[in-house]
């Protein structure tokens, strides 16, 4: 549905030339739940604005309904636009208006007659639990009422996708998980693509099918959302996965030096990860005694992300470095994500 082919847009600045995106390529396919994560200043909210040509490329096409945007009139360009619905962080509502002609007014801009705006505007305060509220003001609602209005506007004009530019930044974790809720039943329910720009994992983690990692301008890592769970390749990846669980705090025992992270010289301190249910029985038994190694578990999670069980195991492995070291070999052969965090040493 969308795909950006080397996607590359600078910034002049009074310090110089700002390379904000750089040679960015990624397909969306249609159904699909899609984040772009990255730090402040990774380029990702000016990816997303390149998708919808609100910053226009320096190089590079993009691709939607197997159009390039880059080639279309101003007509056409327009005409692509309204498939495509955008949120923000900041709700962007209009103070001087109701909610109901806050999400009437693509309608009325589209020229589309009082009654099928009337009937539009109720299904979509429908859609958002917001029905009793149509004649109130922005100010009268809270923060997640007025995304919930911001999405219903966005839908207006019946897109075929969804930005979602920091959708939840500026949300409390209760009201995030109740839009992420909204999200994905607009996903289910409407068929609509949708992509979510955040700086957050537990967004990706909680809805996303897809998500690509970007870093000073580059994707620098993509992937299905399984299988960056258990074996993310780059730093960046591993840090924004270790802050949706409770693993990461071995790594804050270890700069501690906690007693709980003090190995003797024939231990290693390894973190796993694994997709299948029955892993952490079968797989730590057996290379205990296949390998004549101790494994002594620190700390374990299981979660479960897109319907598979994801667990996550902190062990200490006892033994000689080689039997230690073909047993971790072996639980990469059989699928398993290994992290030695720390080796034993003599003083």
């Amino acid at each position: 549905m969308i795909r950006l082919e080397h996607v590359t847009k600078s910034f002049q600045t009074k310090d110089g030339e700002v390379h904000a995106v750089k040679d960015v390529s990624l397909e969306v396919r249609e159904g699909q739940i899609y984040g772009i994560i990255g730090f402040s200043g990774a380029g990702k909210s000016t990816l997303v604005r390149c998708i919808n040509l609100l910053e226009r490329p320096d190089d590079g096409k993009v691709i939607f309904d197997g159009k390039n945007l880059l080639e279309l009139s101003d007509k056409e360009l327009r005409a692509e636009r309204q498939k495509m619905g955008m949120i923000f962080q900041h709700f962007n509502l209009l103070r001087a208006k109701t909610i109901y002609e806050n999400i009437a007014l693509p309608l009325r801009m589209m020229k589309k007659d009082k009654q099928e705006i009337d009937r539009k505007v109720m299904e979509l305060l429908e859609l958002i639990d917001l029905v009793e509220r149509k004649d109130s003001y922005p100010s009268q609602l809270s923060g997640g009422q007025k995304q919930r209005v911001a999405i219903a506007r966005a839908l207006a004009s019946d897109p075929k996708v969804l930005l979602c530019d920091e959708a939840t930044s500026a949300l409390d974790p209760q009201t995030t998980q109740s839009i992420l809720r909204l999200i994905k039943k607009v996903n289910r329910e409407m068929k609509i693509t949708v992509i979510m720009i955040t700086h957050e994992m537990l967004v990706v983690k909680e809805i996303c099918d897809r998500v690509a990692v970007m870093e000073n301008g580059r994707v620098v890592e993509k992937n299905d959302i399984v299988p960056i769970f258990i074996n993310p390749v780059e730093e960046i990846t591993q840090n924004f996965i270790n802050t949706t669980n409770n693993t990461n705090k071995i790594n804050e025992l270890i700069e501690e030096k906690h007693p709980l992270t003090q190995l003797a010289p024939d231990q290693q301190l390894v973190r796993l990860k694994y997709s299948s249910s029955n892993t952490k029985e079968a797989l730590i038994s057996e290379i205990s005694r296949r390998f004549h190694i101790d494994c002594s578990i620190v700390f374990g999670n299981v979660e479960v992300i897109k319907d598979a069980p994801l667990g996550t195991l902190v062990t200490i492995f006892t033994g000689t470095d080689e039997n230690i070291k073909r047993a971790l070999d072996y639980t990469r052969e059989h699928g398993v994500y290994v992290e030695v965090m720390k080796r034993g040493h003599i003083d």
